[in-house]
């Protein structure tokens, strides 16, 4: 009796011993390059195969955007790409960040136009792979409307441009002088819409569109470029505030008029401000998004194998308390990962496009407080990196997972 107990006590140990070496393993915390009063992060995986974090600090009325490098295993010293005492700071609509296949960066930050709580531009700045030095900012939108612009999403072309979407609150500004500078979520406007236009590396805009006339107000937009073509996805707008997933498509040098990604019918007359995200592969494309259709709340992830053209019956990744704050991207052909927040944890799946979902994560423990932000990964090698916003020691952080 006392051989099978201590035989069974050794079992234990060592199974601990086990189950310890192999979270070491498996999760590694990595220094952030970040500063204190650090958050909105961004990471994103470059055309030229390089991992590349920015994020903003703020120190009294000064806001400074700035960006690190992944260098194998840590991240290198931190770079200024810009600064100012004008700038719109917001948990959900944070700067991005997009670099091409010749190592080219673009970078965005909000600016503000007037007093209004909600009047900013967009303003574009570039970094050559040669120059030593950010280039001056131009504005992205060519209106000179004091309103809302903002959420954008940046993906490298692959003729070294970068293709822009954002929304744009040009229309909602009420014609009302007492009611000047306020937006369609609450002003007496005209409705939120959808642009996009491309960028050279010296900043020279082209092929700017309107996609959609009437979108939900302040959700993150997503792109992505499919072997067919770009693609981008959004929160639309019904006249009977219906606020479910589009999608719009570059077919043959024309934008497609928007297609419904899936019928949640999520009637909500208010911005849950919670945007969907977008991954491609070849012309696989998966989709991950947020919906509280019928006070239900849900994360839910659909797949194309044709570069979104169709999509297959959405599957419900969370586990019963979602806030969403979805991203995703492609493992391989046939294999997602997504992320999400379920209350407090930052959580993830990796999931077959047949729809089985093979593993689940416990990527970090956050704050379901605004202040936390939008958790960010993106895959490198054989594991995830993973960003997000300590709301605590108020400094964002990183860290790596094995798949």
């Amino acid at each position: 009796m006392k051989k099978s107990k201590r035989h069974s006590l050794v079992a234990i140990i060592l199974a601990l011993s086990i189950f310890s070496c192999e979270k070491k393993e498996t999760e590694t915390i990595i220094v952030s390059p970040a500063g204190q009063n650090s958050a909105e992060p961004n990471l994103i995986s470059g055309a030229d195969g390089n991992i590349y974090l920015s994020w903003i600090e703020k120190f009294d009325e000064k806001a400074m955007l700035k960006y690190s490098k992944w260098e194998q295993t840590k991240w290198s010293d931190s770079e200024i790409v810009a600064e100012g005492n004008d700038w719109f700071v917001n948990w959900a609509d944070y700067p991005a960040m997009a670099v091409n296949q010749n190592g080219d960066m673009v970078a965005h930050y909000l600016q503000m136009s007037d007093t209004g709580s909600y009047t900013y531009d967009i303003k574009v700045v570039a970094k050559k792979s040669e120059a030593k030095k950010w280039s001056s900012p131009v504005k992205l939108h060519r209106d000179s409307v004091n309103a809302e612009h903002g959420f954008v999403s940046i993906v490298p072309q692959k003729d070294g441009k970068f293709l822009f979407a954002w929304l744009d609150g040009r229309n909602t500004v009420s014609n009302d002088p007492a009611h000047a500078g306020h937006q369609g979520h609450g002003g007496g406007g005209g409705p939120m819409t959808i642009r996009t236009a491309v960028l050279t590396t010296d900043l020279e805009i082209s092929n700017e569109f309107e996609l959609d006339n009437s979108v939900c107000d302040c959700c993150q937009t997503g792109a992505a470029i499919t072997s067919n073509g770009p693609l981008i996805i959004y929160r639309d707008r019904s006249e009977a505030e219906i606020r479910d997933m589009s999608i719009v498509r570059l077919v043959d040098g024309v934008w497609t008029d928007p297609q419904t990604i899936y019928n949640d019918n999520w009637n909500i007359a208010g911005c849950p401000v919670n945007g969907p995200r977008v991954a491609a592969l070849g012309n696989n494309v998966a989709i991950a998004w947020f919906t509280a259709a019928e006070g239900v709340p849900k994360v839910k992830l659909v797949y194309s194998n044709n570069a979104g053209e169709t999509f297959g019956t959405p599957i419900q990744l969370d586990q019963g308390k979602p806030i969403g704050r979805v991203d995703v991207d492609m493992i391989d052909s046939e294999t997602i990962f997504v992320s999400w927040m379920e209350g407090q944890d930052i959580v993830a799946a990796k999931i077959a496009t047949n729809g089985e979902i093979l593993k689940r994560y416990v990527l970090a423990n956050s704050a379901s407080s605004r202040n936390s932000g939008f958790p960010q990964m993106t895959l490198l090698g054989n594991k995830v990196m993973i960003a997000w916003t300590d709301s605590e020691q108020k400094k964002v952080k990183t860290k790596t997972l094995v798949l």
